[in-house]
């Protein structure tokens, strides 16, 4: 099956600010969900890389390291900011970080860490914050801090997809 790259996917933003609470429990469960489909890999698994593309260790520190546009864009939000901080497209701080020296539980700790305190702020803005939109300046789309969260879900959930892709390799590589 050949899937959609991220960069391709276009998104709808049109459910109430009331789903944040159900969003949300998709970004508390993404770093039990590694946990879970990871704990029986070794260290060296969890650095393959499958036709030079990134590792398994690769994909948990671009999900941390992401952790902090995501918090810049809550403070977007506070500052009633009209456009919302882009992103760096060519993942530099992802590709810098040598992510495959440092263990999994590592990795897993600091994404948690990371993630705790993204989800913590968004659950304390205030109603009028829950409102406001901002521009994503890549899908030049108006957003708001629960479109965020879903934006943010549905890019968790398309890294764990390429972590389970991996996983299976690896499982056929070892059946073999």
């Amino acid at each position: 099956m050949n899937r959609a790259k991220w960069t391709d996917r276009k998104f709808t933003f049109d459910f109430p600010e009331g789903w944040l609470a159900d969003i949300l429990e998709r970004l508390k469960g993404t770093e039990i969900r590694i946990i879970y489909m990871i704990n029986s890999l070794s260290e060296e698994n969890c650095e393959f890389k499958p036709n030079g593309e990134w590792s398994i260790k690769e994909h948990i520190g671009h999900l941390s390291d992401l952790e902090d546009l995501h918090e810049g864009r809550i403070d977007d939000f506070l500052e009633r900011k009209e456009t919302l901080r882009p992103a760096d497209m060519k993942n530099k701080k992802t590709y810098d970080a040598n992510h495959n020296a440092r263990s999994k539980e590592e990795l897993i700790g600091e994404f948690f860490m990371k993630r705790k305190q993204f989800v913590d702020r968004l659950e304390a803005l205030d109603d009028e914050t829950h409102k406001h939109k901002a521009m994503h300046p890549r899908l030049q789309t108006m957003m708001r801090p629960v479109d965020v969260a879903f934006f943010t879900a549905e890019h968790d959930d398309h890294h764990l997809a390429d972590m389970r892709a991996i996983v299976k390799l690896i499982k056929q590589s070892t059946l073999n």
